[in-house]
């Protein structure tokens, strides 16, 4: 390692604790298989003072999603051997189920089940353990787009292959983990821990943040394939450099894993087999990040460099953007610093994308910036000098002769927007039953406040209040979910019969939309 190179470690790695504060947090960096970076900070539990190793357990969240896809690569090279016993997990499904391919890229169509849970009526802490799960899973009637043609993050598609390997092999996803991936990469204390109550050496995630203080966070869900692998840092550098010593091998897994994807028609994928797949610093990068309530992990791989980064956390900072400042030191990159002085264009507000029926909302944080709500997180775009917006990977805001375009490259849809009518019209309050999900809203007008709550086979959600966007559009908020990452906004389309009077509502989020509610 160049004394730059040291030096430029050194610093990243000193920022941060300061920059990304939490009770403790674990990173690594390598280079052609070698260790550059291994580091541990803080406390893995900050009341009983057990400090964080490199050998300290993280649960990487997330990450789990490639090591499943792995299992299912290891057992069987066409995965379309489990398309039967992925059809019997959807009983409720009309018309054709997706396959596995479908859901290893996630492009499977399915609503996230996670989601679909605060639409039961789940409380924030409840238990939502394999019973749960399968229910919410085995109910699902319908799909939110035809598989093959649209990306959605689905958490349950990986655990439906995991739970399909199991049943078609007759060996737990545990045993599929250790003899393909964990094994072979020397991953000596990596274990699939479903239950995320507890991790055994006393590691424990915390919630809140530096302003308001940090408490033990509550996590009562039993994750398999789609995010309950623990792991140390030294079994993710393990890991790093079994995937570096495999690069040139076409038929290794993780060569496999990062193959390219492309969707139905062909267009190229940003994401198959549990992996992302990026362009940063004008290189090809794969990866994945994860989030539980009380941890955020990351990792990435850069096969043109030979570079690996790892960041956990037993917090809920940003892990993405901590491995980010690391690989630019690594490769001595600086961040990209977009500037532009183009004014506020005519076209933001409320407007409606009619493929998925939510609301897409539309303002400037700063000068030369537009600001989009419509996915899992809002997303900040750059002014162009042609009158449009833009943002990695894909997304773009064209006006046209039609009215304004959205385009979301990696999620595979180019949708003509519909601008939503002004005013707001509070005659909205009722009670309104989606039977695909046997479930309820119930709008209330609380003392001329408008108010919403879901409640279902999983109890009766709390009531929030509602944010008129639009003319008869809503958004109901949902500040907190069973896990960390709340579903987003959840859009409430009210409809009404000639009369005037709302007779349903349509209700969804990114991860889970067009849900038909009609007025009891």
């Amino acid at each position: 390692m160049t004394d730059d190179l040291s030096t430029r470690l050194d610093r990243a790695v000193a920022r941060l604790a300061t920059a990304f504060p939490g009770p403790g947090g674990a990173c690594a960096v390598l280079k052609d298989g070698e260790t550059l970076v291994r580091h541990a900070w803080g406390y893995a539990n900050a009341e009983r003072r057990i400090a964080f190793t490199p050998k300290s357990l993280f649960r990487i969240c997330s990450i789990s999603k490639q090591f499943t896809c792995a299992s299912v690569l290891a057992a069987f090279p066409d995965p379309t051997v489990l398309n039967d016993a992925i059809r019997a997990r959807l009983p409720g499904l009309e018309g054709p189920a997706p396959d596995a391919l479908a859901l290893a890229h996630n492009q499977s169509g399915l609503r996230d089940y996670w989601a679909v849970a605060m639409l039961h009526g789940s409380p924030v802490e409840a238990p939502f353990g394999d019973v749960e799960s399968a229910r919410v899973v085995a109910g699902m009637q319908s799909l939110q787009f035809a598989p093959r043609t649209r990306y959605s993050y689905c958490n349950q598609n990986f655990r439906i292959l995991g739970d399909a390997l199991a049943e078609r092999t007759g060996r737990s996803l545990a045993e599929h983990l250790r003899g393909s991936v964990f094994g072979p990469a020397g991953m000596e204390s990596a274990f699939l821990g479903a239950d995320t109550r507890a991790l055994p050496d006393g590691t424990d995630g915390y919630e809140g943040s530096a302003g308001g203080g940090f408490r033990a966070a509550e996590n009562r869900i039993i994750w398999t394939g789609d995010a309950g692998i623990a792991a140390s840092l030294d079994d993710m550098i393990a890991y790093e450099r079994w995937v570096d010593a495999t690069r040139d091998d076409a038929d290794a897994l993780y060569s496999r894993l990062s193959t390219p994807v492309t969707f139905g028609d062909g267009a190229e994928a940003t994401y198959g087999f549990g992996l992302g797949r990026s362009v940063d610093f004008n290189r090809q990068v794969t990866g994945h990040g994860g989030a539980l309530r009380g941890w955020r992990s990351h990792r990435l791989y850069v096969p043109s460099d030979r570079v690996s980064v790892v960041v956990m956390f037993n917090h809920l900072s940003d892990a993405r953007a901590a491995a980010m400042e690391l690989l630019a030191a690594t490769l001595g990159e600086s961040a990209p610093n977009h500037k532009s002085d183009q004014p506020a264009p005519d076209w933001l507000g409320a407007w409606i994308d009619p493929e998925t029926q939510l609301s897409v909302r539309l303002d400037t944080p700063e000068t030369g910036k537009v600001r989009l709500r419509f996915g899992h997180w809002p997303e900040v775009l750059d002014l162009q000098s042609d009158g449009s917006a833009a943002a990695p990977p894909g997304t773009r805001l064209v006006p046209d002769g039609k009215g304004l375009r959205m385009e979301r490259a990696a999620e595979n849809q180019s949708t003509l927007l519909r601008r939503c009518a002004e005013g707001k019209l509070v005659d909205v309050a009722g009670v309104f039953r989606c039977a695909e999900l046997d479930a309820e809203l119930t709008v209330a007008d609380a003392g001329g406040a408008i108010f919403g709550g879901f409640s279902g086979f999983l109890g009766q959600g709390r009531m929030e209040q509602l944010e008129p966007i639009a003319r008869d559009v809503w958004t109901l908020p949902c500040w907190r979910a069973l896990d960390h990452t709340p579903p987003g906004d959840w859009t409430v389309l009210f409809e009404r019969d000639d009369g005037g009077r709302v007779v349903r509502a349509v209700v969804g989020c990114w991860l889970a939309r067009g849900l038909v509610y009609e007025r009891i």
